[in-house]
């Protein structure tokens, strides 16, 4: 298993990890097989989203403001969390020689609901 640490440096944002999970599939050494990209944070997530059109992540992080409001909640960042339950924790991405399978227009990213922090990305390689 390889861990890289992220920096992010706003409250809510959409940080582009490709190149890392790219990397870590690369020093893996795995030529074929599965990476499991996994975010141990529940305040944060990880999503496979569009990579050409950065204004879609100020319409996915404003999405989500609707979906959850400012309102008064129990827990102090009620909010983070209820944001990133939305998404996922986790991802399984095809490895083919020595490459992570994406679609054309689409890229890994860390989705920040709680920031700025430095977070853990766990990707565990498995040969198949």
């Amino acid at each position: 298993m390889q861990t890289i640490k992220i920096k992010t440096n706003y409250k809510s944002e959409v940080v582009d990890i490709t190149k890392d999970i790219k990397e870590a599939v690369i020093k893996s050494g795995i030529k074929s097989g599965i990476a499991t990209v996994f975010c141990p944070h529940s305040t944060a997530s990880v999503i496979i989203f569009e990579k050409s059109d950065a204004t879609l992540k100020r319409d996915l992080l404003g999405m989500l403001k609707d979906i959850v409001p400012f309102r008064d909640y129990n827990h102090s960042n009620a909010r983070a969390h209820l944001k990133a339950a939305f998404l996922r924790s986790n991802l399984t991405l095809i490895v083919e020689n020595a490459e992570v399978v994406l679609g054309e227009w689409q890229g890994v990213y860390l989705v920040e609901f709680d920031g700025p922090r430095e977070r853990k990305i766990h990707i565990k390689v498995i040969s198949g």
